[in-house]
């Protein structure tokens, strides 16, 4: 990298966590090639330049020019999108953070919510709504996140849609990624009966978690276990490119997400933990 560092740039420590995955996929693309040409683009850069672009929020043409070409960065963002790539490299941080915790790969509870965003002027209304209770005009983010906060699921819809349609979404891709182990799903009270109905389907107990009547009034109050889900929002936030719906395409909003998570994953399994924090891991 013959060039001067950016804060989001992956270190060394980090690209070696993620570029086994990107090598195999880039020696399957060739080997299904028709000509065989490996590209010359560096993938390292590029990963690079998608994070940049996703914690500044700037737009593709405004990437650095030290970075790869704009439309470079947009080809493989596409096709990592497409073949599925940046789910697969998010999926297998989580595993090594909930081994290094001393977890099964896979959660027995997962924690479900969603986040209405406000869309960006040029995103198409045939992908966005109004969100009547949150008066929110934009699209709906819905996660299901372990209870270390750690992504399992993602969908985008329309801000107008129920949150039944997301809780039903993201059970499946619970229920997908998690197989057997899946046991147990906590929802707020936007999540209706359906919610419940589905998660039985899948063998999944779905909880409705209500808020206390103590509570009322008192603004956003966070609940047992319920927090972790509301933490991990607020991380993605922290990437500015998540804070307001600019892509056109909803799943286009999903990799953003998968690449947010990725980035932090990175950096939570690089960074060593304080004393203080191995000290309470063990009491624990």
């Amino acid at each position: 990298m013959d060039r001067r560092a950016y804060p989001s740039d992956l270190s060394d420590e980090q690209w070696a966590l993620i570029e086994p995955m990107i090598t195999a996929w880039k020696q399957d693309r060739v080997a299904r090639s028709a000509t065989g040409d490996p590209g010359s683009c560096d993938l390292r850069e590029i990963v690079n330049a998608v994070f940049y672009q996703n914690r500044t929020g700037c737009q593709w043409r405004y990437l650095p020019h030290d970075l790869p070409s704009w439309s470079a960065v947009f080809y493989y963002f596409g096709l990592w999108r497409q073949d599925g790539l940046d789910q697969r490299i998010q999926e297998l941080l989580r595993c090594q953070i909930r081994e290094r915790a001393r977890r099964l790969e896979d959660p027995s509870l997962v924690i479900i919510d969603t986040q209405s965003v406000r869309a960006a002027a040029g995103v198409p209304k045939s992908t966005t709504g109004l969100d009547a209770n949150k008066k929110v005009s934009g699209r709906k983010r819905g996660l299901a996140v372990d209870v270390m906060g750690l992504i399992i699921g993602v969908v985008v819809l329309a801000a107008s849609t129920h949150d039944n349609a997301a809780g039903t979404a993201l059970l499946d891709q619970a229920a997908e990624r998690c197989g057997m182990r899946l046991e147990k799903a906590l929802v707020d009270q936007g999540f209706k009966d359906e919610v419940v109905i589905h998660g039985a389907l899948l063998d999944i107990d779905v909880e409705v978690v209500r808020r206390n009547p103590a509570d009322q009034g008192k603004g956003f109050v966070p609940q047992p276990k319920r927090w972790v889900v509301e933490q991990t929002n607020g991380t993605l936030m922290l990437h500015r490119r998540l804070a307001r719906e600019y892509d056109h395409r909803p799943d286009t909003s999903a990799s953003r997400v998968y690449w947010a998570s990725t980035a932090n994953m990175t950096r939570r399994l690089t960074t060593p933990a304080p004393a203080w924090r191995d000290t309470l891991g063990l009491a624990a």
